[in-house]
């Protein structure tokens, strides 16, 4: 790092200012990752390097000072911030709505099913599977999220979609094509054998080029089974983490139109990668935490994730203000008013009334 440091200072710089700036800026993110490589701790990943995984914590920490940053910004200014970033951004997005042309014609469905979004969806949900890797967890996901998008469909054109595409295109084909090929590798990794020979132990030159491969497969594989139901505790964190996930998308769109990003810009991408890398072991962090008596605290990529996503929502609360007034259908009212009612008295019957009744029965029996 010194070294290429040392190249710039006897290198003559640019004379274009927005040039030195913009790759003086990389360079701090970049001095600051690999310090972050060098003396921040562990993770519960190792594969294919520990240190792959701190650089990934390292910029992490660098997201969440931009989010922190913005948020002190006003709308206008930070519209004009990405400007700077890219000149063709700062420009309001044009409409589009998915709900116009909802006849089950042959162009009809050929638009939506060849649309940039139908293999993003599935690409997503593969992700998603090889993060929370549960295949219940992972529809109850997709189902929720549609439903969001029917919620929040007075305020973003995006969202409203024709019900096949909701329904058929979204859950029934990309979704679960890429939750069934997510689910399908993590099964593989959970039934593969792991033997981790050393190099000098291996004598053919073939073995040796496997054995580097596989390096960059997991050292082993912990199947997740969530058991939302067990106890209060795990009930509470599975609904916190589904109620996470669906804020991250959420905030996808709310700051792309906020923000006026368009959707197949690099900096759209570059927030998606990084939020699968941070989810990889950020979840993993949760787990260990709900599961191992032994873990006290969670760990810092758990927290660091949670803390993006909220800044994320504080970010679109303030600049979303004004920005939506059309108010919520009453449908849409009384559909979460009774499906909150129902979210809330499932675990004061399972986990309070339940237990009393059989307290109350071994009692009567013992009398």
């Amino acid at each position: 790092m010194m070294m290429f440091l040392v190249y710039v200072a006897f290198t003559p710089e640019f004379n274009d200012t927005v040039s030195n700036v913009k790759i003086g800026i990389l360079a701090s993110i970049g001095v600051f990752c690999v310090f972050g490589m060098l003396q921040f701790r562990d993770s519960l990943l190792i594969r294919p390097h520990p240190a792959l995984w701190r650089v990934v914590l390292s910029f992490g920490v660098v997201y969440q000072l931009f989010l922190v940053f913005l948020l002190f910004q006003n709308k206008q200014d930070a519209r004009m911030l990405f400007k700077y970033i890219d000149p063709v951004l700062g420009v309001p997005l044009p409409e589009k709505s998915y709900g116009d042309a909802c006849d089950l014609t042959r162009e009809n469905i050929m638009d939506q099913v060849f649309d940039v979004f139908a293999l993003a969806h599935t690409v997503g949900w593969f992700c998603k599977a090889l993060i929370l890797r549960d295949y219940t967890f992972c529809w109850i996901l997709s189902v929720m999220f549609e439903v969001m998008e029917y919620s929040l469909a007075h305020q973003l054109n995006n969202f409203n979609e024709c019900w096949w595409d909701h329904w058929i295109l979204d859950v029934l084909v990309c979704n679960w094509l890429g939750i069934y090929l997510g689910i399908k590798t993590c099964e593989y990794f959970e039934m593969k054998q792991y033997s981790w020979q050393g190099f000098a132990d291996i004598p053919t030159f073939k073995g040796k080029m496997r054995r580097t491969m596989a390096q960059f497969t997991p050292k082993s594989w912990t199947k997740f089974e969530w058991n939302s139901t067990k106890n209060f505790k795990t009930y509470a964190t599975v609904i916190f983490i589904l109620t996470m996930f669906l804020i991250c998308e959420l905030d996808a769109f709310y700051l792309k139109s906020l923000l006026w990003l368009p959707p197949a810009h690099p900096v759209n991408i570059v927030r998606i990668f990084s939020y699968f890398m941070f989810g990889i072991p950020g979840v993993r962090e949760i787990y260990q935490y709900l599961h191992d008596a032994n873990c006290k605290r969670i760990g810092p990529q758990a927290w660091l994730l949670i803390s993006s996503i909220a800044t994320e929502l504080l970010i679109v609360f303030k600049f979303g203000n004004g920005e939506f007034p059309n108010p919520a259908p009453k449908s849409v009212v009384n559909f979460w008013i009774v499906f909150l009612t129902l979210l809330t008295a499932y675990p004061i019957y399972q986990f309070y009334l339940i237990p009393k009744l059989q307290e109350r029965n071994i009692k009567k029996k013992l009398q």
